[in-house]
């Protein structure tokens, strides 16, 4: 068999349909400019023009390509990499994956949660400071230039039982919560009443066993089985507004997924 000629080879690290190049924009639309990137680049994924494991150009080349700001692209890439259509490499880039999983994420507070089920959502402040950021919380905040952060902890209860220990990590000036806004309103009512736009999120969920704190402060024993949720959520401009980390009871907590058959 022959060696077929170059040309006709696909280079899926740098695909024949250029995002640059090929994607339109209409500043007039009612459609905001990320959301007419995503769009483009998910048609291009799923006709084929953007091939599994193709590799787009790096944020700073599109968005100048596109006359847009990295912001922008930057959102416009996060929303198909929270549908599962584009991966993040380190030292790769960004790139085009063989399978489509969708994982919708819903953007609410434990607190909204809780009261939408009927219970009586309780929290106890253990912490609202503002303090200064290290290089560790700028980057799990996405914010390389960030001087302070706003640190808060508490404990949700329902119906006077504790549920959860919850972090959470704010650019200062984001919001500026009371202690006494921080017992009666969830963290996303107060971002939402703030003007903030939340869009996305990423989500990770594992599990751990009780340290004497977590016990403690969770009226629990010692070493029980403990769910952990860590999630990064971003505003419509691809701006980081918060950093949780947040220990559950097993023994009262649980996360429900629903998953649906994709096309056949």
């Amino acid at each position: 068999m022959s060696t077929p000629p170059p040309s006709s080879r696909v280079d899926v690290t740098y695909p024949a349909w250029d995002p640059g190049r090929e994607i339109v924009l209409d500043p007039g639309s009612p459609e905001p400019l990320y959301f007419q990137v995503s769009q483009q680049l998910q048609h291009a994924i799923e006709d084929g023009r953007l091939p599994a494991g193709a590799r787009l150009g790096n944020e700073v080349d599109l968005a100048a390509n596109l006359r847009l700001s990295r912001p922008t692209i930057r959102q416009a890439i996060q929303t198909l990499v929270n549908q599962g259509l584009l991966v993040r490499r380190r030292g790769v880039g960004t790139q085009v994956v063989r399978t489509k999983v969708a994982r919708p994420l819903r953007l609410s507070s434990l607190f909204d949660d809780l009261a939408g089920l009927g219970g009586k959502p309780e929290s106890v402040v253990l912490a609202n400071s503002v303090e200064e950021a290290d290089a560790k919380v700028a980057e799990l905040l996405e914010a390389p230039n960030l001087t302070h952060v706003r640190r808060l902890t508490r404990i949700r209860s329902t119906d006077g039982e504790p549920l959860a220990l919850m972090n959470n990590y704010l650019p200062d000036g984001v919001i500026d919560p009371t202690d006494a806004e921080l017992r009666e309103k969830g963290l996303y009512q107060l971002l939402r009443s703030a003007g903030i736009r939340l869009h996305a999120a990423e989500q990770n969920i594992g599990a751990r066993l009780a340290t004497e704190e977590d016990a403690e402060l969770l009226d629990e024993k010692r070493g029980a089985a403990l769910l952990t949720m860590q999630r990064t959520t971003y505003d419509d401009t691809g701006r980081v507004v918060e950093y949780g980390w947040h220990v559950y009871r097993a023994s009262r907590y649980a996360f429900n997924l629903s998953l649906t058959n994709g096309p056949r």
